[in-house]
């Protein structure tokens, strides 16, 4: 019979590559809509709104390319797997968000001192709001995978397509109010302001891929929710040094388990093997590791 970890994980990875598939084609679309539309308008800030999703495109191929890498298994070169793809994808993600938001500061500032009417504003509307739609219906989506794999690549991913949801809610707002009542230069704050969200989550992503690639350690809760599991197994008296990190999809748990030093050396085996198999239980992609301490400790 097939472990039920190995069918929990490889539903696990299914589910990332599906998101990343959907991410991908909602882009395109919006990409090819958002072009069409800023040509026909000249909005800035539906300019911006067509950088930002033509960075998502990037992005999100890049997902499914640093994906398709992570979830593989561990090798005789990379012995702990290679989950760290993910956060290295991160940064290079990171590189792309922050070269646009800059370049959108830049046309930002010189579209200050040239205001530009806008015009087709029923069709940018149209292409706005159907962006709008695509998008909060591929974030659900994302919220579930990650809700239920943990994957920082697709975490990663979705704050792009929040940032998009907003950006398309600002767009849609700029446009009407820039026209009907000729604030052009909201237009152009819409735009500003588009570019400086982006610079922010960028370099959210980029802090949150830095602690995976430095190793540290996981959050308060999951490590409470570790030490209740050891100290509930009854034949133990303690441990210590209880270390935490995460690479990919994989936790990876390592601590000292105080046991009677009169026990046979096959029976605190046994124990050991209880108490890693209870944290697997709760977290299936840990890999827990178990030094055996005696217990009072030997002079």
């Amino acid at each position: 019979m097939e472990d039920k970890n190995v069918i929990s994980l490889t539903t696990d990875f299914s589910l990332v590559k599906r998101a990343s598939k959907a991410a991908i084609a909602a882009a395109s679309v919006m990409v090819f809509a958002k072009f069409y539309a800023w040509f026909q308008t000249g909005s800035l800030s539906l300019q911006a709104s067509l950088v930002d999703s033509m960075l998502d495109i990037l992005a999100s191929i890049l997902n499914f390319i640093i994906i398709r890498q992570a979830i593989k298994p561990a090798d005789k070169e990379h012995r702990f797997g290679h989950g760290k793809a993910e956060a290295i994808g991160g940064l290079i993600q990171t590189a792309f968000i922050a070269g646009s938001a800059v370049w959108l500061i830049i046309d930002v500032a010189h579209r200050l001192f040239e205001p530009q009417p806008l015009a087709h504003i029923v069709l940018g509307n149209s292409v706005m709001l159907a962006a709008t739609i695509i998008t909060g219906v591929l974030i659900i989506f994302q919220r579930y995978v990650v809700k239920r794999t943990g994957s920082l690549a697709i975490k990663a991913d979705s704050v792009h397509y929040e940032t998009d949801f907003l950006t398309n809610i600002g767009v849609l707002i700029s446009l009407n109010l820039s026209v009907y009542f000729s604030w052009l230069w909201l237009d152009v704050l819409v735009g500003g302001a588009i570019a400086v969200y982006i610079f922010v989550a960028c370099l959210k992503i980029a802090l949150n891929s830095v602690d995976v690639l430095m190793d540290k350690e996981m959050d308060d809760e999951t490590r409470t929710a570790i030490k209740q599991i050891i100290v509930c197994h009854p034949r133990i008296h303690g441990f210590h040094d209880l270390r935490t990190r995460t690479s990919g999809y994989h936790m990876f748990v390592q601590f000292h388990l105080d046991l009677d030093k009169n026990l046979p050396l096959w029976e605190a085996h046994q124990i050991g093997e209880e108490v890693e198999q209870m944290i697997i239980e709760k977290f299936p992609t840990a890999e827990v590791i178990i030094h055996h301490d005696a217990y009072p400790k030997v002079p």
